[in-house]
C-alpha cells in the first residue's frame, strides 16, 4: 500500500512544490527514465527515499535539476542554421525595423547568446537594446554570466572570433566584457511566467524535445504573442511545429517561422 501511494504522480506533485518545476509537462517515458537513471546513481530505491535526499542535499538537488532540465549548448549549434539566420532571417528583420529586439530562450550556459552577440558585432546589426537571454536552471546562469569555456567548448568558433572575443586563462578562455554588456541574464519559467513583449527574433532551439505536444503548442503560443509582426522563431534541428498557422505563424525557413 505504502509502495503506491509514494508513486510517479505522488513524486511529481511534491517535486513540483519543491523546485516549481512542472513536470506534467514533459513527456512521461524520457522524464521518468532520465529521473530513475539519477534515482540509482544516489541508491535511492523509491521516489520517497529520493526526494529525501533531494531535501536534504543541495548538491545533489542541484546536480538532479541539472540533468533533468538538459542544459546542452554549443557556440554557434548547426553552423548552416545560423548561415541562413545570417543570410536571409535578420536581412529580413531588417527591412521591418530600424533595429532588432533578440530573445535567447533556454540559453544553458550562454553559448548561444554568446553567438547572437558576435554575429551581430561582426555584422553590425543595430540591436534595440541587450540580448535577452533566459533559462530556468539558476547554476547554468551563474556560469553564462562569469563566461568562462573550454578549448572544447569554442570548437565551433572560428579562431579570428576566439583571438578577438576571448581572453585566454590557463586552460580556460573568458568571453570579453564587450559581449557581456550586450546581454541580459535572467531567470525564468517558461512554462509559467509571462513574458515580455515586442521581439524581432526569438530563438528556444532543442528546449521542448521532451516537453508533451499540448505544452509544446502552449509554448509556441506565447513565443508568438511575444514576437512583434514579421518576428521570426528560430527552433531546433529535432524539432518542428505542427499546425502553425493557427498560430499565426508560417515557415520561411527549415527551422524558421515569422509571425503573420
Amino acid at each position: 500500500m505504502e509502495e503506491n501511494f509514494y508513486n510517479w504522480e505522488w513524486f511529481i506533485q511534491k517535486f513540483g512544490i519543491l523546485s516549481k518545476i512542472d513536470l506534467t509537462a514533459y513527456k512521461r517515458p524520457q522524464m521518468e527514465r532520465r529521473i530513475n537513471s539519477f534515482m540509482r546513481t544516489q541508491g535511492a530505491g523509491d521516489y520517497k527515499l529520493f526526494l529525501d535526499v533531494l531535501n536534504r542535499d543541495r548538491d545533489v538537488y542541484r546536480r538532479f535539476v541539472e540533468h533533468i532540465t538538459i542544459n546542452v549548448s554549443e557556440f554557434f549549434r548547426n553552423p548552416s542554421h545560423w548561415k541562413i539566420m545570417e543570410e536571409e532571417i535578420i536581412p529580413s528583420l531588417l527591412k521591418e525595423h530600424k533595429s532588432l529586439n533578440i530573445w535567447s530562450a533556454g540559453c544553458s550556459s550562454g553559448e548561444e547568446p554568446y553567438s547572437l552577440a558576435m554575429l551581430c558585432k561582426e555584422k553590425k546589426y543595430p540591436l534595440a537594446g541587450r540580448i535577452l537571454a533566459t533559462d530556468l536552471d539558476k547554476e547554468v546562469l551563474e556560469k553564462a554570466t562569469i563566461g568562462l569555456y573550454s578549448q572544447k567548448a569554442l570548437e565551433g568558433v572560428p579562431s579570428v572570433l576566439i583571438k578577438k572575443y576571448f581572453q585566454e586563462q590557463g586552460k580556460f578562455y573568458r568571453i570579453s566584457d564587450e559581449l557581456k554588456k550586450m546581454i541580459e541574464f535572467k531567470q525564468q519559467d517558461l512554462l509559467r511566467d509571462s513574458f515580455s513583449q515586442g521581439f524581432d527574433l526569438i530563438l528556444c532551439r532543442n528546449v521542448v524535445i521532451y516537453f508533451t505536444e499540448e505544452t509544446k503548442q502552449k509554448l509556441y503560443r506565447k513565443f508568438a504573442n511575444a514576437m512583434r509582426s514579421k518576428g521570426v522563431l528560430f527552433i531546433g534541428s529535432t524539432e518542428q511545429i505542427f499546425q502553425a498557422r493557427d498560430l499565426g505563424l508560417k515557415s520561411v525557413a527549415t527551422f524558421f517561422y515569422r509571425k503573420e
